[in-house]
């Protein structure tokens, strides 16, 4: 009779563990701060800063081109003033009211072309006509409807932000997959309900790139149009500030105030909308 067979026995051996690799020098600050985002965009900024300043001291003349600590010493003097506080003050609270009439606008329109032919072709037809019309082309009605003042401002605020929006809007909506509608049909989702529970999450990601769009059409459709009412009217503002000291020569100044522009874009491109979108979109995963 045969033996069991057993199962063979694997020899022991001992495996001597190789040598630790050299220890990696570490990388210096700047080569670490270059793999943040803030760093690098910080890093940019100083890069600009230096090249401002370079091209102001070869130029030599202040008049013309003021340097990078010239403008940051103005800049400080209307902060502490108040001068630049009260003016940029005054600029936002008329953006904020005009931006947020073109949005609920917008958004209006749009829900509305989302759930009705006949919305659909009346978004087509009023974009085609007045998206590619420039908010300042509107100035001179704009003063004979509403005169000098903040009705004005508000008009072109509002188409400055009516179209880009209204548009990426409606093309997030056509983007949502039809399964998607079709489940919150069977929710019995119907009409507004749908557009808001179904519609506005899927397409959020193009509602939040109208939004910006907007948002930086306003704001730079604002200070032009405070360079016209604020010197014909003496109405506050930044684009009132930047004209005035334009008139007496503080090129300094002009420089600050445009610096004051490009900070609030960077503050809210970043800090506004940055925020949203990481609360909202990417950690949905519907951005990259």
């Amino acid at each position: 009779m045969n033996a069991p067979l057993s199962p063979p026995i694997r020899p022991e051996y001992e495996r001597v563990p190789e040598a630790a690799p050299p220890h990696a020098t570490p990388a210096s600050p700047l080569l670490r701060a270059a793999h943040v985002a803030a760093a690098r965009r910080l890093l940019i900024l100083a890069a600009l800063a230096a090249l401002w300043e370079a091209a102001a001291r070869w130029q030599g003349n202040e008049l013309m081109l003021p340097g990078f600590f010239a403008t940051a010493k103005a800049l400080a003097s209307g902060i502490i003033s108040g001068e630049l506080a009260g003016n940029l003050a005054a600029s936002l609270g008329v953006l904020l009211q005009g931006y947020l009439i073109g949005a609920a606008c917008a958004l209006a329109l749009s829900a509305l072309a989302a759930t009705t032919r006949l919305g659909q072709e009346l978004l087509g037809t009023l974009n085609a006509m007045f998206s590619p019309l420039p908010a300042i082309a509107l100035l001179p009605l704009a003063l004979l409807w509403f005169g000098l003042g903040k009705g004005s401002l508000l008009f072109v605020l509002v188409h400055s932000v009516l179209w880009p929006l209204a548009l990426n809007t409606y093309a997030g909506f056509r983007a949502v997959p039809e399964t998607l509608r079709m489940a919150g049909r069977q929710y019995g989702l119907r009409g507004l309900a749908l557009v808001w529970q179904v519609l506005v999450p899927a397409a959020l990601p193009s509602i939040l790139a109208g939004l910006k769009i907007g948002w930086a059409f306003a704001w730079r459709t604002l200070i032009a149009a405070e360079l016209v009412f604020g010197s014909t009217s003496g109405e506050r503002g930044l684009g009132w500030y930047i004209f005035q000291n334009r008139n007496e020569l503080y090129t300094d100044k002009v420089f600050a105030g445009l610096a004051v522009v490009v900070i609030v874009g960077l503050v809210v491109e970043n800090l506004v909308f940055g925020t949203i979108e990481r609360l909202t979109v990417r950690r949905w995963g519907m951005q990259r």
